[in-house]
């Protein structure tokens, strides 16, 4: 079984985001940078599949030359190797415009299963996978919480609301990976080391056949016109009284007449 997982370097959740002097993109000057958690769930998924049955995972990523720390990172805990699209031309793109870049690095590599994360904490578009499956013209599996492999084909589980789609698909396909679909494992000293010697091959966009007016911010779709942080919550009002009929009495007026909700 021949395995890709597609990753994104994300900022890590616990990071303080700052708007960039052009309003338009987040100040990354202290920023910590992690796997996009989603795609954690896919590069553990493929490596219980290789584990079971056997194969070769291989995980891509597209970034500038701090997502070789993800990269590695996945080497460590299980990946073969790992291709690294580092072309500044390729930044800044959107999920279509990435997805592209990623279908031409993947198209001449052996793969059967395809795994990213369902969406990035980052950007939170959750176009990705399906995007990946369109160009490369074979079926997507979206927000998986069970994956199982069988003969030429997969079962997949997805929630839908109260409910569980059971879906039955072809080879080679792409799924996302929802939360709940495994616990990815921590990588350990001795993966720490072997990764340093596992193959990493970087690509331009013309190594891919690809112009960068394909790629990156010029191949978008999307534009961000503007970014701005949430509005700062006002003080929460405390409703006093003596008793709870009297504190549902003011509670009721301050609803009505200044909430203007009832």
């Amino acid at each position: 079984m021949e395995i890709v997982v597609c990753l994104k370097q994300v900022p890590d959740t616990e990071s303080q985001i700052k708007i960039g002097g052009d309003g338009k993109s987040i100040d990354d000057s202290e920023i910590k940078w992690v796997m996009n958690p989603y795609d954690e769930f896919g590069v553990e998924e493929a490596l219980k599949i290789k584990e079971a049955g056997g194969g070769t995972v291989t995980v891509v990523s597209v970034g500038p030359a701090r997502a070789v720390e993800t990269l590695r990172t996945a080497l460590a805990m299980g990946a073969d190797k790992a291709i690294h699209i580092d072309d500044e031309a390729a930044l800044n793109g959107d999920s279509f415009a990435t997805a592209k870049v990623l279908a031409a690095a993947i198209k001449d590599i052996p793969h059967d299963i395809i795994f990213c994360g369902q969406r990035a904490v980052d950007d939170d578009r959750g176009q990705l996978g399906a995007a990946l499956a369109e160009y490369l013209n074979i079926p997507a599996l979206t927000v998986v919480t069970k994956v199982a492999v069988e003969d030429g084909s997969v079962v997949v589980n997805r929630p839908v609301e109260g409910q569980t789609l059971v879906i039955k698909s072809s080879l080679p396909a792409v799924i996302t990976a929802q939360k709940g679909l495994n616990e990815p494992r921590y990588a350990s000293l001795p993966g720490i080391m072997k990764a340093k010697k596992k193959p990493l091959d970087v690509k331009k966009l013309s190594d891919l056949g690809l112009d960068p007016s394909e790629a990156g911010q010029a191949g978008a779709k999307v534009e961000i016109a503007k970014m701005t942080l949430p509005p700062q919550r006002e003080a929460g009002k405390v409703v006093e009284g003596e008793t709870p009929a009297e504190k549902a009495a003011k509670l009721t007026d301050l609803l009505h007449n200044e909430a203007k909700v009832v």
